[in-house]
């Protein structure tokens, strides 16, 4: 019995083309219906470009001028001196390492509590709309409440609760915000951005299939397999969706740092290092300057991760 073969495709052999996109062009009532729903979307558009541009449009046209507020009556045109006074001075790249250093280390902690708080709220058990609500409080508090809870009632060397449960054990006393500033940073970020990241992962462990579970059960999977092999995997994009989401919203953060550490210690992250030269050294222009780097700095970083990010919605899309 014979069977049939395609003929190999020599290198001479015009390739294949890929079909061409048709626009379709909208008449009528489709087109009207585009226009009045792009009409509902416009107030609310130029709301947010308002809102976010023409502040940022003030901070590019403030760097390049020199203002110090102590001489208000002196301010002119510097050109590109803040730019660089910013990029000489020694101070931007140790507070860049610092933001990275602070907020990474941050999102990874709060990603892998999270993800162990998401287990078990994925449980039925009693009280678990309670513990739900107690786990999420955290998230709730405001940054400078949580910063003071956390230097005064918890890493107080006198009074902190961590050192009071740490002389149970004959440990010393131990001067957290003093010795160990980047830890306690991280901390405070950790434990108020944690039940974030549980929203996000819980949300992920509920939207997988039980039927799928149930044949991984069935084919004979242990837990530590179905969660290995099937339940990781299918977390993968919530969790890129949850690390972009955080480290945008904690790379902000000022408080903690103004708060609980002044900056000292390596903790002088971006945002301080932005507020210290415009209200401690009153530099307007330069503080500006320092500004516009970091959002570029931020908007490059943001666009890489997005991209990452929509690359594996792609993958899963075509998959």
């Amino acid at each position: 019995m014979s069977t049939a073969t395609a003929p190999a495709r020599s290198a001479t052999d015009p390739q294949p083309t890929r079909p061409k996109k048709i626009k379709v062009k909208l008449v009528g009532q489709e087109l009207a219906e585009r226009i009045f729903a792009r009409k509902l979307v416009l107030p609310a558009l130029v709301v947010a470009i308002v809102i976010t541009q023409v502040p940022f449009i003030a901070t590019i046209v403030y760097s390049f001028a020199d203002w110090n507020l102590a001489r208000p009556e002196q301010r002119g045109f510097a050109g590109f001196d803040n730019y660089a006074a910013v990029v000489t001075n020694g101070v931007f790249l140790p507070s860049a390492l610092a933001t990275v250093l602070i907020v990474g280390g941050s999102v990874l902690l709060s990603l892998v509590l999270g993800l162990l708080f998401a287990i078990l709220l994925d449980r039925k058990f009693k009280g678990q709309a309670l513990a739900r609500t107690l786990l999420i409080t955290p998230f709730l508090v405001m940054p400078a409440a949580a910063a003071l809870i956390w230097k005064y009632s918890m890493l107080d060397v006198g009074t902190g609760m961590i050192n009071y449960g740490l002389s149970f054990f004959g440990v010393d006393p131990v001067a957290w915000n003093t010795n160990f500033p980047m830890l306690t940073i991280i901390f405070t970020l950790t434990w108020q951005y944690t039940p974030f990241m549980m929203l996000i992962l819980l949300a992920g462990l509920q939207s997988q299939s039980g039927e799928v579970l149930e044949a991984a059960d069935v084919d004979g999977a242990g837990p530590i397999q179905t969660f290995r092999y099937m339940t990781l995997p299918h977390l993968r994009t919530y969790a890129e969706l949850a690390t972009l989401l955080g480290t945008v919203m904690m790379i902000q953060v000022f408080d903690p740092v103004n708060i609980m550490t002044k900056g000292t210690g390596g903790t002088k992250t971006l945002p301080y290092l932005l507020y210290e030269r415009a209200f401690i050294g009153q530099e307007i222009g330069e503080a500006a300057a320092y500004g516009v780097i970091t959002v570029i700095l931020t908007i490059i970083v943001t666009t890489i991760a997005l991209r990452t990010l929509f690359r594996v919605f792609t993958e899963e899309a075509r998959a």
